[in-house]
């Protein structure tokens, strides 16, 4: 009787496992488990749930001491110390930020069952790129937005993976390194649809020729490409979910014995879960604040381009954990988790953050498009384009990692050199069609 109960607590184990996808496995190696031994001697019941939850949630993962930047923002931000030094501070403390959502929405996701928990982690998968841009978007600084969004694809598809390919093809030099390239194909071809999207509104500004008025129709022609993306994403996630789930499984459950197959544990409970989401949503929403706001005197202070920081160090420091999480199961020689991160990353950026962007921007009446500029889109048509060739045989070498990591260098000393300065023009005047905050005529 034993038995049949062991047996059929692993299988409901295991189907609650359902919907973890590659980047929350990803920033579950940098979690830590929490010491509760002081905690479980505190009598009082509330105090010790939530020294409890202080304990999983703060001192939870290897980041820990990151936290720290987040006070010290706020204080350099109420003693009205240098703008750099805020924007310094907060990107720092957005990074455990980012890898404690992905934590507390796994746990969420134990409680709603794999459906709805496979929904959470997708949609909260890129939430720190999606506030920056919101408040970007609020504060008219249209620049920023399509920057920062534009470089997060960018370095999940170059950097992300070459460092991990790079880095995993060191690691395996004896062993051949294999992935499944039915989910790689998936994601290539929504980013490819993505890029056309993003493609059209920009040959269409200059089919139009220079004499023409092509403001409004670019708009709408963005504004119509953003709704079918959209609708392009819902079709992934009912793909994802439902009908070929197992494509996107990860293959954690195969070793028992691996620390990364080990049985999800139930640290807190779910409305304790929730309201610390709520509340690193809202830390997260703060810092995001002091970041666009400080940009421009960041951009000046360091001498850094306004295109440089959104582009490379806006990204980088927004999915860190998750970044250094794909390398080390790199490492261990579990390239599709270390796909999924990368590309799953950038196909939700593509085909959900940029095209809910421009619909938030119609919905406040920001003249927000997708023509993201000649140079910019060319750069995320290569990056799109060379990770197809890379990933095109199912295998993989620390060579092919190298060469993505070097476009990603050329694309990052492009960006570097271009002083593209920070617009007011940006601060547009929403009675005026004509001008669109973000496009610059060639």
């Amino acid at each position: 009787m034993s038995t049949m109960e062991n047996i059929n607590g692993k299988r409901s184990s295991r189907e609650s496992r359902h919907g973890r996808r590659a980047h929350t496995l990803s920033s579950s190696s940098l979690r830590k488990k929490s010491d509760l031994a002081l905690v479980s001697k505190v009598r009082i019941g509330l105090l010790r749930q939530f020294l409890n939850n202080l304990q999983q949630v703060i001192l939870g993962t290897k980041l820990s001491i990151l936290f720290l930047a987040i006070p010290l923002a706020i204080v350099a931000d109420c003693c009205h110390f240098g703008k750099p030094w805020i924007f310094t501070l907060s990107l720092i403390g957005l990074i455990p930020l980012a890898e404690r959502v992905s934590f507390l929405t796994e746990q969420i996701a134990i409680y709603t069952g794999p459906t709805v928990g496979g929904l959470l982690n997708a949609t909260c998968g890129n939430a720190t790129e999606l506030i920056i841009a919101i408040f970007a978007l609020y504060q008219r600084k249209i620049d920023v937005v399509k920057y920062s969004l534009l470089g997060s694809i960018i370095s999940n598809l170059l950097l992300v993976l070459g460092t991990s390919l790079f880095c995993g093809g060191l690691a395996n030099l004896r062993r051949e390194q294999i992935y499944d390239r039915r989910q790689v194909d998936v994601n290539t071809q929504l980013l490819l649809l993505g890029l056309l999207c993003h493609t059209l509104p920009l040959m269409f500004r200059y089919a139009a020729g220079s004499g023409a008025t092509i403001a409004a129709p670019t708009l709408q022609l963005s504004r119509a490409n953003s709704i079918i993306m959209l609708i392009a994403y819902i079709a992934y996630l009912f793909f994802q979910l439902k009908t070929h789930r197992q494509l996107f499984e990860s293959e954690e459950a195969d070793d028992d014995n691996d620390d990364e197959a080990r049985e999800e544990e139930v640290v807190i409970s779910f409305w304790s879960g929730f309201s610390w989401l709520a509340g690193m949503t809202a830390v997260i929403a703060l810092l995001s604040e002091y970041v666009v706001g400080t940009i421009e005197d960041a951009s000046n202070s360091l001498g850094l381009s306004v295109s440089f920081i959104s582009i490379i160090l806006l990204p980088i420091v927004g999915n860190a954990a998750e970044h250094a999480g794909a390398i080390i199961f790199a490492f261990k020689n579990k390239l599709d988790i270390s796909l999924g991160v990368a590309m799953g990353s950038a196909t939700q950026i593509s085909m959900f953050v940029v095209p809910l962007t421009v619909i938030v921007a119609w919905i406040l009446g920001i003249s927000m498009d997708l023509n993201f500029n000649l140079l910019e889109t060319g750069s995320l048509a290569f990056s799109i384009l060379v990770t197809a060739f890379t990933l095109q045989d199912g295998t993989s070498h620390y060579l092919k990692g190298l060469v993505l990591l070097l476009c990603y260098v050329v694309i990052g000393a492009c960006f570097f050199v271009l002083k593209t300065p920070a617009e007011p023009a940006n601060i547009l005047n929403l009675g005026d069609e004509s001008t669109t905050p973000g496009v610059s005529v060639a």
